[in-house]
């Protein structure tokens, strides 16, 4: 199978991930278990590959998953993709992600772990 299904129907699994992406890229570092991890990856790779595109119809390939309501007085996720990120990780071709394993969750036991942007701030 080309994708986990994580126990969603497809409706919620992309709202499950335009959520933790929008996370992701807010704050630099989430905890997830690992098999959602391992399906946001890719997603989160191929956005910021998009925003180092930086142009009008990549900017609106990201518009249309990414969230766009900070909560919180946060930055607004778009916003910080095209301008922090994409700066940061203009001269790197991929690899944007880590996924470092923090051991199994205590209800329920699934394995947890971090996902978080390399050189992050």
């Amino acid at each position: 199978m080309a994708y986990q299904k994580l126990g969603r129907d497809s409706s919620a699994r992309k709202a499950l991930f335009r959520d933790l992406v929008t996370d992701l890229f807010i704050q630099e570092r989430i905890q997830t278990t690992e098999a959602k991890a391992k399906e946001l990856r890719p997603i989160a790779e191929k956005l910021i590959t998009l925003a180092k595109r930086g142009d009008l119809a990549a900017r609106r390939q990201v518009a249309s998953f990414v969230r766009r309501e900070p909560a919180n007085g946060e930055q607004d996720a778009i916003q910080k993709l095209f301008s922090e990120l994409a700066t940061r990780y203009s001269e790197r071709q991929g690899g944007y992600t880590r996924i470092l394993k923090l051991g199994p969750r205590r209800g329920d036991a699934a394995p947890m772990v971090y996902i978080e942007l390399v050189d992050r701030a």
